[in-house]
């Protein structure tokens, strides 16, 4: 997928379909203004095909659609770059990759806010370097130290979404387990603590820890993210993580109990005040 993950081009196709209805115009005549055949219409409508930035300019001239805030939505859909003018920087490593890893970069990237259960390793965005060298060398085995250290550094640079100007809304509920596990040796995990207290502590990160003594809880079927976009909740998607595969899901009712299984984490979980008490006495700093 050139032009970002699916769940969002079958949006944009729904979108462009939506105002060229409005606009009185068939699909044949809107590719007649524009200069293409009506199958590359249908394709960008029905979500077959991407639609590249200035494609979507020119059929937005075609409709007549001036809204400047719906035109940077749609734009963003496309590809192009998001509100802060930050470039699809991941792109550089498209050969490094999966798809379904670009595609959950890409999301993580525009996104607004972004809840997450964790129930076995430290978010990526969360990860010292020391850290995400160790978890990726144990998922990925066979990584030679060349492909090892570019993958480490995608996961380091997508931490830059806590940085920007606004910057990504991290609400993380981890589970007890992820603290426990010495992924890399104590040094390292030492050290993740050290990271966690002092990212816990941003105003827009929500760090809470879900503790063994809080029992059999909905999480556990698994870890998931939510990814919620400021210019439209239609763009809200689950994602959950597979061994070869990311699964996306959409859909009003998805959403809901998604959200609805967060909301009931965060209730059981300790206070982040409370978490950064827990964190402190495994590191011997309470």
């Amino acid at each position: 997928m050139q032009h970002g993950p699916a769940v969002r081009r079958r949006k944009l196709g729904a979108e462009l379909r939506a105002l060229r209805t409005a606009a009185g115009l068939t699909s044949g005549e809107a590719a007649g203004l524009v200069g293409w055949h009506q199958s590359k219409v249908s394709r960008i409508e029905t979500g077959t095909s991407g639609a590249k930035p200035d494609d979507v300019r020119l059929l937005l001239d075609a409709y007549g659609v001036a809204d400047d805030r719906l035109r940077e939505l749609l734009l963003v859909l496309a590809g192009s770059h998001d509100g802060d003018g930050r470039n699809h920087w991941w792109h550089a490593y498209r050969g490094e990759l999966p798809p379904t890893y670009r595609d959950f970069i890409s999301l993580e990237s525009q996104a607004s806010a972004m809840r997450t259960l964790e129930t076995t390793v430290v978010p990526g965005l969360l990860q010292t370097r020391e850290y995400a060298r160790a978890v990726t060398g144990a998922a990925v085995e066979g990584l030679s130290e060349e492909r090892l250290e570019a993958l480490v550094e995608v996961r380091l640079a997508r931490q830059d979404v806590l940085h920007a100007e606004p910057p990504l809304e991290l609400s993380a509920v981890l589970d007890e387990a992820v603290l426990r596990r010495e992924v890399g040796g104590p040094g390292v995990m030492s050290r993740q603590l050290e990271k966690l207290t002092a990212a816990a502590v941003l105003p827009h990160v929500r760090l809470q820890v879900l503790p063994f003594s809080a029992g059999a809880h909905i999480g556990v079927t698994g870890s998931f993210v939510i990814f919620s976009f400021a210019r439209t909740s239609d763009l809200d998607v689950v994602v959950l993580d597979q061994l070869t595969s990311s699964v996306h899901l959409e859909r009003k009712e998805d959403l809901e109990a998604y959200t609805e299984a967060f909301n009931s984490l965060r209730k059981r979980a300790l206070s982040p005040e409370d978490s950064l008490e827990f964190i402190a006495g495994m590191t011997g700093g309470a």
